[in-house]
């Protein structure tokens, strides 16, 4: 199966100069764990994580005016990706070796969506439990 038979469609995302609590907040809207951080252009920057945020904010939760910090001093610009017509094994196997639970989806370069160890699961669930 590749993986645009499987992946989430769009990508949703934040730009480098988002505050961290806009990032979360984002994040807790849309039920996500994951945030792509893309450049005025729509081109991927890095990516945030719900834990990272979870470490930055702690208990001292910054309001939406503090412009002290941004996403882009706090991502991680390690973005791993896969093509939209690899294998899902592939996005498997990448994810395991690569310990994270999320890849950007590229076709053409451009970003088309998001596949995640959750949607893997729920294929191979789905598939031991069809009925024989």
């Amino acid at each position: 199966m590749r993986i645009k038979e499987a992946m989430n469609n769009g990508v949703i995302s934040v730009g480098l100069n988002t505050a961290p609590i806009e990032a979360f907040e984002k994040m807790y809207k849309e039920g996500i764990r994951r945030l792509f951080v893309m450049d005025e252009q729509g081109n991927p920057q890095g990516v945030i994580s719900y834990y990272d945020l979870i470490g930055i904010l702690g208990s001292n939760k910054p309001s939406k005016e503090d412009k002290t910090s941004k996403i882009a001093d706090i991502m991680s610009d390690d973005i791993m990706t896969v093509s939209a017509d690899d294998n899902i094994e592939d996005a498997a196997n990448l994810m395991i070796r690569a310990d994270i639970s999320g890849l950007l989806v590229l076709d053409d370069e451009k970003p088309v969506g998001v596949i995640t160890k959750t949607d893997i699961c729920r294929l191979v669930a789905a598939e031991l439990l069809i009925p024989v």
